[in-house]
């Protein structure tokens, strides 16, 4: 796998949230923090990891925002990519003994193969030794690469918004580790319901283009409640039910944490934070639990 098939493999790893719970009262991706004691406004940025930068210069109100906060905080510290390509890798593995023989039929190990080769130009004898998990987010990157062929020199907006804060010397802070992420995204699930989920994305591609169309939409439109409706969207008989543990842990359980670090960040220095658009809106989404710490968060216009 060559440096852009993973420096945009990071950036679709961050992308992989999945559930909230509540509408919130505005439609906007860019919300003020004050309040609670704060001397200086911080600010709260929804990124989609895959659309282009050039996305950010319509945004009413970014620019000002980003250049009156004095350091920026992203899901991670992206400094050294090559590092965080390196433990990706690592723990993208197949534990020893397990092959793909041993976690589903004949019959799928030939429609995956045809698929990766189809897609990425290298099949089975090449990538499987890689966790099935692993696999479904390079099928859903080169879809994704395919129907939006747009992300601009390889550098998603997080990893944007970290350069601007290096290029005027802020200090960037990371809500959490890349063996955070590695654990919540190729460790949460065994290889065996990992591979359910696979195949069932490589069987109902129509779904994962109507996933990906209906995101597009909604965040070229700033509208995170209707992201917020997408994501509680109910599928009658949904093919791919994630479960609830599974819903919780990429997205409930992380805002928790974060939520736990950001009084200390805010108050120390005003902050520009870019966290994808779906940790934002529901009653476990960052807004709601801002406002419950007692902070004042309204939509930027």
């Amino acid at each position: 796998m060559n440096r852009k098939s993973l420096l945009l493999l990071t950036a679709l790893l961050m992308m992989l949230s999945c559930t909230v719970q509540s509408k919130v009262d505005n439609n906007s991706l860019l919300w003020s923090i004050s309040g609670n004691g704060l001397e200086s406004p911080s600010y709260l940025f929804g990124t989609h990891h895959l659309v282009p930068i050039t996305f950010l210069d319509s945004v009413p109100g970014l620019k000002h925002s980003f250049e009156n906060t004095e350091q920026v905080v992203g899901e991670l510290d992206m400094s050294n990519m090559a590092e965080m390509q390196m433990k990706i890798m690592s723990e993208s593995m197949l534990p020893n003994g397990v092959t793909y023989d041993s976690l589903i039929s004949e019959e799928d190990i030939e429609l995956l193969d045809s698929t990766l080769r189809n897609l990425v130009g290298v099949g089975l004898e090449q990538l499987g030794i890689m966790k099935p998990a692993l696999l479904s987010n390079l099928i859903s990157l080169t879809l994704y690469q395919k129907f939006y062929p747009t992300l601009s020199n390889e550098i998603s907006m997080d990893q944007h918004f970290q350069e601007e804060a290096l290029l005027r010397n802020r200090p960037i802070i990371g809500l959490e580790s890349t063996e955070d992420q590695i654990e919540v995204l190729l460790n949460l699930q065994s290889p065996e319901r990992q591979a359910e989920m696979l195949m069932c994305m490589v069987k109902n591609p129509d779904l994962l283009k109507e996933q990906m169309d209906e995101l597009h939409v909604a965040y070229h439109s700033y509208d995170i409640n209707v992201l917020y409706e997408l994501s509680e969207k109910e599928l009658p008989n949904d093919p791919c039910p994630s479960t609830e543990e599974e819903k919780n842990a990429l997205n409930r359980d992380r805002n928790n944490k974060w939520l736990r670090k950001l009084p200390d960040i805010i108050a120390d220095k005003s902050s520009f934070i870019a966290v994808g658009c779906l940790h934002l809106p529901g009653e476990v989404g960052l807004i709601e639990g801002l406002r419950s710490l007692g902070y004042t968060v309204e939509p930027v216009k």
